[in-house]
């Protein structure tokens, strides 16, 4: 991610800041810029580069929920992230309410790079059969007395995310009893937005034979795969193949799970660029020094990675901390990853063709008679 300073007084400030520390002026993230914009007074939100734009703040911010800015020309009243929810808990239980917060927190990040690809986002509402929608449940007492539990995962465009991940104990003991050596919020909005964007970048460009190259025939019977690989585990060998045990359950939850890998790489090899962070052999003079959303190829991005990688672990390690980054990249995950490379690069330039068409056709000169 980028690296942001305070408009008002230039002091460093965090993508989740909605105060600055410093001069105490107000935050706000305006997403079509990726830049956060800053009001001492909290109402007079302005983009530098055009100052005559004004913006608000999203209704969320009301529930402390969310620090994103809305153009106040927009009917809507919600961000571009928030506008995406269908159901949320009950924010009048404090602790629901918390944990929402934190799920929202990890959404954010994760729109943050779907708007950087310019990837297709439309809401459930703009796009009823093709939107994009999340519900954020928590589990049921029923009058029995048993637990309606939610699962996370993903259906035609709903992404649902069972509220007890927003707990760092839950998570803690959950990814223990599923022996998952990473799991974290962020990586749960990054996969299975990966099962959404099967259906927009393999499915709907008619791509499948290409994927099933690489990942295997998704019309294997998944209930079915699942229940093997829950019953069975992953083969001995999966770090030859794939990038996790669970996506060696189905092609899909491949899939899910390097799109959700690809998302990690790049958004930590921005952060790394922001900050300048210099390791041996990694890049020119051992420097990040292409913004990775746009340039780049697949190789280049591997290249840049691996190293990281080493210094991130060795870090943890000095620190008494497991490796930050328990991953193996066999040659059939990068050949997965140059997939999901290419599908997000075709799509990001596809829609930036289409903006210049739409500007084009604005500037054209009316025709009279």
């Amino acid at each position: 991610m980028k690296r942001f300073t305070c408009q008002t007084c230039g002091n460093e400030v965090y993508f989740a800041n909605t105060r600055c520390v410093h001069c105490n002026a107000h935050l706000g993230f305006e997403p079509a810029r990726a830049i956060m914009l800053s009001a001492p007074d909290g109402e007079d939100w302005r983009a530098p580069d055009d100052p005559g734009i004004v913006f608000r703040v999203c209704a969320n911010i009301s529930h402390s929920a969310c620090n994103w800015l809305v153009p106040a020309s927009e009917p809507e009243t919600l961000c571009l992230s928030c506008r995406h929810n269908k159901m949320i808990p009950n924010l009048a239980d404090p602790h629901a309410a918390e944990l929402w917060r934190a799920l929202e927190a990890a959404k954010r990040v994760m729109f943050y790079s779907l708007i950087r690809w310019r990837l297709p986002m439309p809401t459930m509402e703009e796009d009823p059969a093709r939107g994009l929608a999340f519900s954020f449940l928590a589990d049921e007492v029923l009058p029995d007395g048993s637990v309606k539990q939610h699962m996370t995962g993903h259906a035609d465009g709903l992404i649902t995310i069972n509220i007890a991940e927003g707990d760092d104990a839950e998570r803690e003991r959950r990814r223990t009893e599923m022996n998952e050596p990473y799991r974290t919020l962020v990586g749960h909005f990054r996969h299975e937005i990966g099962h959404y964007y099967w259906d927009r970048l393999v499915a709907d460009q008619g791509r499948e034979a290409d994927f099933r190259a690489l990942f295997g025939d998704e019309r294997e019977d998944y209930a079915a795969a699942l229940q093997r690989h829950y019953s069975e585990g992953a083969p001995p060998d999966w770090q030859n193949s794939f990038i996790s045990t669970y996506a060696t359950a189905h092609p899909w939850e491949d899939f899910a799970e390097t799109f959700a890998h690809y998302c990690h790489i790049v958004d930590s090899l921005e952060t790394a660029a922001a900050f300048g962070l210099h390791v041996a052999h990694l890049g020119e003079g051992g420097e990040v020094r292409y913004d990775p959303y746009v340039e780049g190829t697949e190789a280049d991005l591997i290249a840049s990675w691996v190293p990281l990688t080493v210094a991130m672990n060795a870090i943890n390690r000095s620190m008494g901390q497991p490796d930050l980054y328990p991953f193996v990249l066999s040659t059939p995950v990068e050949e997965k990853l140059g997939f999901i490379h290419d599908l997000i690069r075709a799509a990001r330039a596809s829609a930036a063709r289409a903006a210049r068409n739409e500007i084009a056709m604005h500037d054209q000169p009316s025709i009279r008679p």
